[in-house]
C-alpha cells in the first residue's frame, strides 16, 4: 500500500466517496422494502390484477425517464443537487401514494403518486454513480462501480426484503411503508451531508441547460459506441424482470414451492452482490470488455438455461437448482464493468453517456415482462429461457464492438493508472 493511500483507496473506492456509498446502501433498502409485497397486498385490499398492473407500469415509466435524465442532469447541475431533487420527488410520491392514496384506496391518486415516486431513486442513485465515474481514478473505476452495485443491489434487494419481513410483521404494512421515509432520510443525509467529494462542474452544460439535457439522446448519434453500450445495458437485467412474471410458476411445476422459490431467489442476489465486488476487481485487472462479453454475455447465457434444464433433470434436488441460481446471480454481475466502460468511451459528455446506460437499466422494467407477454403463448416457457439466452449471447457479440480508442489503435485493452484519456477534461 502506497504511503498515503487508505483501504478504502485500495479497495477501488475514492475515499471522500464512502459516506455517499453508505448513504446509497441505505437509501436503496428503504426505497426497495415494499417490492416483495406491495402487489399481493393491493389485490387483498380488492384491487385487480389489471389496475395492479397499471399502477406498476406507471411506475417503471418514471424510473425509465429519471434513468435517463438522471446522466445528463447530474453533470449540468450536480450531482448532490439532482440527488436532492431525487429525495425530495420520493418524499413527496411517498407521501401522497401512502398517506392520501393507499389510506382509502383512491385509484387515481395511486396512479399519480406511485408514479412520482419513480422519479426518486433513479435521479438519487444514477447521479451519485455519474459522482463515481468523475471522482475515480481509471485503473479503479471498475471497482468503484462494483462497490456502487453492491450497496444499490444489496439495499434495493438484499437489506430491503429482509427489513420488510420483519417490518410488516412487527409493524404492519402501512407503517412499515412509513417507516421507509427514516431510511430513506438517514440513507440522504450520508450521501449529501457527509459526503465531500469535489464535482466540477460542466460549464458548458451549465450555460445552455436544455442543450445539454438532448444530449442525453444526440450523443448515440455522435457516439454510435455508447448506444451499443445502452443495448447491452438493457439486456443485462431483463431476464431479472422477466423471471418472476413465469419461473415461480415454472418451479412450482417440478416440486419446489413458493417458499423454496423465494430462498432460491434470494440467495441468488446475495451472490449477485458478492460478485459486483469481484467483476469489478476482474474487470480492472482482465479487461472490461472481456469481463462482460464472457462473464456477463456468455456466463449470463449457459446459466439461463441451465435454471430451465435443471428442474427437468435434478430430481427435485433444492440445492442443485440453487447452485444454478447463485452461478446465474453471479455472472450477472459479470456486466458491472459497464458502467467503467461506458463514460470512459468519451472525454467530455460523461453525463449524456451515462444517460443512455441509465436508460438501459430503467427500460428492462418493461422489456422483461413485454418478452413474457408477447411470446409465452407462442413459445412456452422454453421458448422464454432461449429467447433470454440467445439475448445475453447477443450481448457478448455486441461488447466486442465497444472499444476504447487505445483498443482502436491496437494497444492493451486494460485501462491502466496511467491512461488519463478517459478522465474529464
Amino acid at each position: 500500500m502506497k504511503r498515503n493511500e487508505t483501504i478504502a483507496d485500495k479497495l477501488g473506492i475514492p475515499m471522500p466517496l464512502l459516506p455517499g456509498y453508505l448513504g446509497i446502501l441505505i437509501f436503496m433498502m428503504g426505497d426497495g422494502m415494499e417490492t416483495g409485497w406491495l402487489s399481493p397486498y393491493l389485490i387483498e385490499r380488492g384491487m385487480s390484477m389489471q389496475q395492479n398492473a397499471t399502477l406498476f407500469t406507471a411506475y417503471g415509466v418514471t424510473i425509465a425517464i429519471a434513468s435517463w435524465f438522471s446522466g445528463v442532469m447530474a453533470e449540468t447541475f450536480t450531482p448532490k443537487k439532482t440527488m436532492l431533487i431525487g429525495l425530495l420527488t420520493y418524499l413527496a410520491g411517498t407521501i401522497g401514494f401512502v398517506g392520501i392514496g393507499l389510506k382509502d384506496l383512491n385509484y387515481a391518486t395511486m396512479l399519480i403518486t406511485y408514479a412520482l415516486r419513480g422519479f426518486g431513486y433513479p435521479l438519487f442513485a444514477y447521479s451519485f454513480l455519474v459522482w463515481v465515474s468523475y471522482a475515480t481514478p481509471p485503473a479503479a473505476l471498475g471497482r468503484a462501480v462494483g462497490w456502487f452495485w453492491f450497496v444499490f443491489t444489496g439495499g434495493l434487494n438484499v437489506l430491503g426484503a429482509f427489513y420488510s419481513s420483519w417490518a410488516i410483521r412487527a409493524l404492519g404494512h402501512i407503517p412499515a411503508l412509513w417507516s421507509a421515509i427514516f431510511w430513506v432520510l438517514l440513507g440522504a443525509s450520508f450521501a449529501l451531508l457527509f459526503n465531500k467529494a469535489p464535482f466540477r462542474v460542466n460549464e458548458q452544460a451549465k450555460e445552455n441547460k436544455w442543450k445539454e439535457l438532448l444530449k442525453g439522446l444526440t450523443i448515440v448519434r455522435t457516439e454510435p459506441k455508447v448506444a451499443i453500450g445502452g443495448i447491452v445495458r438493457v439486456i443485462n437485467t431483463t431476464a431479472q424482470f422477466a423471471f418472476p412474471i413465469f419461473l415461480p410458476t415454472y418451479m412450482a411445476s417440478h416440486g419446489f414451492n413458493t417458499t423454496d422459490w423465494l430462498y432460491i431467489w434470494g440467495t441468488i442476489f446475495t451472490s449477485n452482490i458478492v460478485f459486483n465486488l469481484v467483476f469489478g476487481f476482474v474487470g480492472d485487472r482482465l479487461g472490461w470488455r472481456q469481463t462482460i462479453a464472457w462473464f456477463g454475455g456468455v456466463g449470463c447465457g449457459i446459466t439461463t438455461l441451465l435454471l430451465y434444464y435443471m428442474p427437468q433433470y435434478a430430481n427435485g434436488s433444492y440445492w442443485l437448482i440453487m447452485l444454478a441460481g447463485i452461478a446465474w446471480g453471479a455472472c450477472l454481475a459479470g456486466y458491472v464493468p459497464l458502467s467503467a466502460l461506458v463514460p470512459s468511451l468519451v472525454k467530455k459528455d460523461k453525463g449524456a453517456a451515462m444517460a443512455i446506460l441509465n436508460l438501459g437499466a430503467g427500460l428492462p422494467v418493461f422489456v422483461g415482462p413485454a418478452i413474457v407477454g408477447v411470446f409465452i403463448g407462442l413459445a412456452g416457457v422454453k421458448g422464454i429461457m432461449w429467447i433470454l439466452a440467445g439475448l445475453y449471447f447477443i450481448s457478448a457479440l455486441l461488447t466486442r464492438f465497444i472499444t476504447l480508442p487505445a483498443e482502436a489503435a491496437g494497444k492493451e485493452p486494460i485501462v491502466t493508472a496511467a491512461d488519463t484519456s478517459v478522465l474529464p477534461s
